[in-house]
């Protein structure tokens, strides 16, 4: 049976599905739509990243193995032009090497095929409604300032002067937990829980990979990191004012 629509819930977010498979895709759509989201097909590679480029997508729930071009390489088209809207990538490759390429491409989740419809939509609405609180709270209304640059928590952006550092949901999360936590280490295990979340224990190495991404977006060096700083057998610790 379909998840109904319950109250409270965003209505009219429009999502992109990349899926190749007409039965999964007539599943997800009955699903989603019912649960009061706006899907948008696409069963090629090539066609999703020109609807990509036509417009912005509240969320794209991603195929890898796809016609005309792969997810991977869909994903990183998404993430050069749209570097926040969350992605969840659903494959029917289940082993753990491509679960952490695809997190480390900046998905925001991912799922194994088979999944359960009413999973899916639970993870499309829990993400979404993250955003939206994100959004929402008063205390995302303020900016924190290092450097060079300021992280305005209400648009959920980096800037550096007038231009906006183009950040993924996770690298915005993840420098954010550091900035509101200066002067403090934390290993990889605590920066995945408090970061990702308990469904992504044991993937630790995908902390190493936004932390080099993030480097190269505030360091002056980031081979010589002073800002994101690492602490040897700990973890990572975030220095607003480096010497």
């Amino acid at each position: 049976m379909p998840l109904p629509c319950g109250a409270g819930f965003a209505v009219n977010e429009q999502l992109l599905l990349v899926e190749d498979d007409d039965a999964i895709s007539g599943a997800l759509r009955l699903h989603l739509e019912e649960a009061g989201y706006r899907l948008h097909r696409e069963s090629d590679g090539l066609r999703a990243m020109a609807a990509i480029d036509r417009q912005r997508w509240d969320m794209v729930l991603l195929d890898l193995m796809l016609p005309g071009a792969d997810g991977w390489e869909v994903c990183r088209h998404l993430r050069a032009r749209h570097a926040d809207v969350p992605v969840i990538m659903l494959s029917a490759r289940s082993a753990e090497a491509h679960r952490v390429l695809g997190l480390e491409l900046g998905a925001d989740d991912y799922l194994a095929k088979p999944f359960s419809m009413l999973e899916l939509v639970a993870r499309v609405r829990a993400l979404l409604r993250r955003i939206e609180q994100l959004r929402s709270s008063p205390a995302a209304a303020s900016e924190v300032g290092f450097g060079p640059f300021r992280l305005d928590t209400l648009r959920r952006e980096l800037l550096r002067g007038n231009d906006t550092v183009p950040l993924t949901l996770r690298e915005f999360d993840l420098l954010h937990f550091l900035v509101r936590h200066p002067g403090r280490a934390f290993s990889r295990n605590e920066l995945l829980q408090r970061v990702w979340g308990a469904a992504f224990d044991g993937y630790e190495h995908t902390v190493n990979s936004h932390i080099n991404r993030l480097r190269t977006k505030i360091e002056d060096n980031p081979r010589d990191p002073h800002r994101i700083v690492t602490v040897w057998g700990v973890g990572y610790r975030f220095d607003a004012n480096p010497s």
